[in-house]
């Protein structure tokens, strides 16, 4: 170690944070720490290990003082972001690329050393009067093929809070390393802040990632999704390191088991954007979760297996009630360490939008004291509880999490889960021919329906890459190939389904209900089983109504009939052709490098269609297949 560093971190840490920090022994920790130190001139700096107390101390530096704030129920405490800084900044997040490295038009990046030179100036000095924080952590189970090891450096106690919660403790894992360079780094500063600890500058919000560094710095903010680096951050980092290394995948997919006949568990991963059903699905009555958002996937003995990346939640909250989400409101409601983000607090409790329970009159949330009529300054109402309020919670709280969620071996997938919001397009459910078929019409080709809720303007279709897009750090096209050639060496790759809860009948009435998921899940469990037939249709093989009379008997007490399955399952042969020549277009205006495969299987598909639309029209019921 350089003498000017060894000098500037023992001069700066007291001996028994030095000593912890030097028996990991990695030179480039150590330049990271130090350039942080001079970066950001904190008054204090700890180092935070793997201890039962270590981790009771970061608690505790959160609850008093570091952002949050205690609830009457034991180990529950709420926190707050500034109005302006309620969710992802994905203008202001931005890869930092050097001269020549190219990303496509799609990804939002900035030259790297102008973006260092300005990021590193918001962060010039942001630490001091502060403590600055270094804690470990892993993404995945530890001493696992699967383990990446992360170093986050803030100066927020509920940050370092919310990654003890999320993700496995790292201090013994990185010191495998044995002074190996290959680890995840992530700086923050919240920056300057109110009287109630938000930051206050969120116009000089900043969270840039420097992908040749596996590192990311960020910025005047403290919304977890900008801050908590080991999350969506450290999946952008991840994708562009699996591409490097060519034999795994990092994608943004629940893993849950599904509970076939003779309590059979078959494993599931999924993809699905924004409020289209993930968490719902991933938290199925009578199922198991392995986790809700990020799986890491490698290749064993000519199988499949995947990791969930992290050992919590941070979900969204609203609509969470004990009818739909039974689990995680129980979880919501029961003692144990739950941290509730902008919801309402009256009376030292949380309350939500859609909670299913009587609101208060008043209270305080993310706008400050509130009110029930309450305006904001452009006179529009403001509501219990932001639309993007989040909870916390480890999955160790969860009656239903999987006994092989700690796995370091993973999981063994033997289906993928693909879907969005389609209102008159996609069946319920549908599994694709192959593997490469699956990938690019299912995963590749997702479209999903803004909501008036969100947008403003009801229906409009987005494209989202396998419900990946805001988080892919490589060329699109790179990042379909890697998926297609993944299956490369798997003896039997796990079968593709697309799902689709939204479908309309012409009067805008949903053709599903909010619990049918279940059904769709287990149909494809027991296709993966090969115990049920199927029937073909342009696009792949959908169920056959004899095999889902039983389950939606016995699993929703529902007396399915022949009516509503020619409704769910007919052939919308006109819409599909639309849905795969809009898709087709992306590609050639926006994905240079787009496989020819791509191509190829559009056309093949829209083949088959175009026959099936000459004999049937645009509409062909599952009762002519």
């Amino acid at each position: 170690m350089p003498v000017e560093t060894q000098n500037l971190l023992q001069n700066k840490l007291d001996k028994a944070n030095y000593k912890a920090l030097m028996a990991l022994n990695n030179p480039k920790l150590n330049d990271f720490v130090a350039d942080a130190i001079k970066l950001t001139e904190p008054d204090k700096v700890v180092v935070f290990t793997d201890s039962d107390e270590d981790l009771a101390t970061i608690r505790s530096k959160a609850v008093n003082g570091g952002g949050e704030y205690p609830l009457k129920t034991p180990g529950h405490t709420y926190h707050f972001d500034g109005t302006n800084d309620q969710g992802r900044d994905t203008f202001s997040t931005r890869y930092l690329l050097p001269k020549g490295m190219e990303l496509g038009e799609s990804l939002n990046s900035i030259e790297r050393q102008q973006g260092l030179d300005e990021v590193r100036t918001f962060l010039k000095g942001s630490m001091k009067g502060r403590t600055m924080i270094i804690c470990f952590w892993c993404l995945c189970p530890t001493g696992s093929e699967f383990a990446i090891s992360c170093a986050q450096i803030t100066d927020s106690p509920y940050v370092a809070h919310s990654e003890s919660m999320l993700y496995r403790p790292g201090y013994e894992q990185f010191k495998r390393l044995n002074g190996a360079e290959h680890f995840f780094r992530f700086l923050h500063s919240e920056g300057e802040t109110d009287e109630n600890g938000c930051s206050i500058h969120w116009e000089k919000r900043r969270v840039y990632i420097d992908l040749t560094q596996d590192m990311v710095y960020s910025a005047n903010t403290q919304y977890a999704g900008n801050t908590v680096g080991l999350k969506k951050l450290a999946l952008r980092l991840a994708i562009q390191r699996a591409s490097r290394d060519g034999d795994w995948l990092a994608e943004h997919m629940f893993i849950m088991g599904a509970v076939g006949p003779k309590d059979r568990i078959t494993y599931f991963a999924g993809a699905f954007p924004s409020a289209c059903g993930k968490t719902s699905t991933a938290m199925l009555p009578g199922q198991t979760i392995v986790g809700d958002d990020i799986a890491y996937f490698r290749k064993r003995g000519g199988k499949m297996f995947a990791a969930n990346v992290e050992q919590g939640i941070f979900g969204i909250i609203e609509d969470v009630n004990a009818k739909d989400d039974p689990v995680i409101f129980k979880a919501l409601k029961d003692p144990g360490e739950v941290i509730f983000g902008n919801v309402l607090i009256a009376d030292g409790k949380p309350y939500w939008i859609g909670m299913g329970e009587e609101i208060p009159d008043k209270g305080v949330n993310f706008s400050g004291p509130w009110h029930k009529g309450k305006t904001d300054k452009d006179g529009k109402p403001v509501p219990v509880s932001h639309k993007n309020a989040r909870y916390t919670i480890r999955l160790s709280a969860l009656e239903n999490l999987d006994k092989e969620a700690d796995n370091p071996d993973g999981v063994p997938i033997g289906g993928i889960i693909y879907g969005g919001r389609d209102s008159d397009t996609l069946v319920p459910v549908e599994q694709a021919f192959d593997w490469n078929e699956g990938i690019i019409a299912k995963g590749a080709s997702i479209e999903s329906e803004t909501t008036a809720a969100t947008l403003g303007q009801h229906g409009v279709r987005k494209f989202n890459i396998m419900a990946n897009q805001d988080f892919v750090s490589i060329p699109l096209g790179k990042y379909i190939q890697n998926n297609l050639d993944f299956a490369k060496g798997i003896t039997a790759p796990p079968a593709i389904f697309s799902v689709n809860y939204f479908l309309q009948d012409e009067t805008g009435k949903f053709l599903n209900g909010k619990l049918d998921k279940a059904v769709w899940l287990l149909w494809a469990e027991l296709r993966v089983n090969g115990d049920v037939d199927a029937l073909k249709t342009p696009t792949g093989w959908i169920p056959k109504y004899e095999d889902l009379v039983p389950l939606f008997k016995s699993k929703l007490g529902i007396d399915y009939t022949k009516e509503a399955y020619e409704k769910q399952f007919t052939t919308r042969v006109g819409n599909l052709l639309d849905k795969f020549d809009r898709v087709e277009k992306i590609y050639r205006d926006k994905v240079s490098d787009t496989p020819q495969a791509v191509y190829d299987t559009f056309d093949a598909i829209r083949k088959r269609l175009r026959d099936a639309q000459a004999k049937h029209g645009d509409f062909l019921s599952p009762y002519k297949l």
